[in-house]
């Protein structure tokens, strides 16, 4: 049986999140529910996560997100290719006191 608490959160007895409460912050996700959510092909989903391009995590054989965390992907800038990357994080470096030891 599963219990309310006072944020309106249905947990069973085990402190889980009941499967039917899908508007609770820490939702996890299944790989083809994480598709779905994105609404992309299960292969795509898993090409995103192979490459970290999006945050999830592997349990034995099986691929897990966080719907939070999925929805925060994709409210980020999108990741800049090789050079651009490069470029961009060369004025970061400019006064840091130990990029020559770093460049040695």
């Amino acid at each position: 049986m599963s219990a309310t608490n006072a944020k309106g959160v249905k947990k069973g007895r085990n402190g889980a999140i009941a499967a039917g409460d899908s508007d609770a912050k820490g939702d996890v996700l299944t790989l083809s529910e994480a598709a779905a959510y994105l609404r992309v092909e299960e292969k795509q989903m898993l090409n995103l996560v192979a490459h970290g391009d999006i945050p999830g995590r592997r349990i034995g054989n099986e691929w897990r997100f966080l719907k939070s965390g999925l929805h925060e992907w994709l409210g980020r800038a999108a990741r800049q290719p090789g050079k651009e990357a490069l470029l961009a994080l060369v004025g970061v470096w400019k006064d840091d006191p130990d990029i020559d030891q770093i460049v040695r």
